[in-house]
């Protein structure tokens, strides 16, 4: 599909987060924070960065986008709708009972999802695997994971993290969502990670940090991680929980929790007012 401009892209997010607030209020209840900060590198991956065709979901040769902290996936499935995988009506349906749009994403619901996830800690793993088996097989696609930075207290991750750097997996570029938030509180009070970077970097991945909100950063980072052919890519996002929302934003309240009729309506005057800026 073509690639959006930098100006699209913006205009694209704040339609995302538009429709991620509507999906949260329907359900009552869903991840608002982690899933509207990471709305700009959703939106990038869908828009801009991965070889994948809506048209054609099972293509052997598309990119793999794991989502390793599956409770952000309103934004996936708002992004999905937006590329044109499944209607813009079917968001409406999220976390309903029989709904495909489950709460967490299970893979056989929808052709576009990679892997079923829930348990944090394992999304690595499972892109690791994907991975190295793609160059055991002489594949040319990449393989794309999102993760949190509160999954980084799981040590399952850290043995994923191994197993890349031992068998250099260049085609690997990770995402780690640096919000700082989790659900009992801040990441500095419930386990303090810094520095994420020398951590990698020790484990001999090759590091990006970027502002997760910038296009041009997000779309950057990306093509370093193209350009390295003997080590895995950590793309550091520093992010803000609940972006475009300003009563959500850094609140760590907001990681499990879904807006209220009055707050919904107050949050769609914030992103509507954005949107008519973007569109200036």
């Amino acid at each position: 599909m073509p690639k959006l401009s930098h100006q699209e892209l913006t205009q694209k997010a704040t339609e995302i987060r538009i429709d991620i607030v509507k999906m949260l209020n329907s359900a009552g209840s869903g991840h608002s924070g982690g899933a509207l900060g990471m709305t700009d590198i959703f939106t990038a991956l869908y828009f801009n960065v991965l070889n994948h065709d809506p048209e054609n979901p099972g293509w052997e040769d598309r990119d793999r986008l794991i989502l390793s902290n599956g409770h952000i996936v309103p934004v996936r499935y708002a992004a999905l709708a937006h590329a044109g995988y499944f209607p813009l009506t079917k968001l409406k349906t999220l976390r309903s009972l029989e709904s495909d749009l489950q709460g967490h994403p299970e893979r056989v619901r929808i052709p576009a999802l990679e892997t079923t996830s829930g348990p944090l800690g394992s999304g690595l793993g499972q892109a690791a695997g994907i991975a190295y088996a793609a160059r055991m097989d002489h594949r040319r696609f990449r393989t794309f994971c999102i993760t949190s930075d509160g999954e980084h207290d799981e040590g399952n991750h850290w043995e994923a993290v191994m197993f890349a750097a031992k068998y250099k997996l260049s085609n690997l570029t990770v995402f780690v969502d640096r919000n700082n938030i989790q659900i009992d509180g801040f990441t500095h009070d419930v386990m303090p990670l810094e520095s994420l970077s020398e951590k990698y970097k020790a484990f001999n991945w090759h590091v990006v940090l970027i502002d997760g909100h910038n296009f041009a950063q997000i779309l950057s980072g990306v093509e370093q991680a193209r350009s390295e052919y003997q080590k895995p890519t950590v793309i550091i996002a520093k992010t803000i929980p609940g972006k475009g929302v300003s009563f959500m934003e850094n609140k760590f309240e907001w990681h499990g929790k879904a807006p209220n009729d009055d707050e919904t309506k107050k949050a769609l005057r914030e992103l509507s007012k954005l949107q008519k800026q973007h569109a200036e």
